[in-house]
């Protein structure tokens, strides 16, 4: 006897370019996060995790709002990725990542910003 295959069910916010470039940025994160001292494991490597995830979380969960929900949420995201800047750079001064990183990290939370100011925009 063959088995169907059920179809996966998609929600809106998974077709968002944002959400899928916040992912990216999320697998990249813990990339480099693997690489920093155990002492730091359970702090800013797990700080960096968070805020990263951060943001797809908040696109996700405010994209099943109303524009105004959507928007609060949008804005929540993009304080996230400031804080990844924060972590980014502290990463940097700590020698946790090097400059190639850095500069990954930042072009990572470059362009999300503008796609969620875009989205933040579109909704108006």
């Amino acid at each position: 006897m063959k088995m169907k295959t059920k179809i996966e069910q998609k929600f809106n916010f998974e077709d968002l370019m944002v959400y899928q470039k916040a992912l990216e940025y999320v697998d990249y994160v813990y990339k480099i996060t693997s690489g920093f001292p155990r002492a730091e494991l359970f702090s800013l490597a797990d700080q960096f995790r968070r805020a990263a995830t951060s943001i797809c979380l908040n696109i996700a969960e405010g994209s099943g709002g109303s524009k105004l929900e959507f928007n609060r949420f949008l804005r929540i995201a993009r304080r996230s990725i400031r804080e990844c800047i924060a972590i980014t750079e502290i990463s940097l001064r700590q020698r946790f990542i090097n400059n190639e990183d850095r500069h990954k990290s930042r072009d990572y939370c470059v362009e999300i910003s503008k796609m969620v100011s875009g989205l933040m925009k579109s909704l108006k």
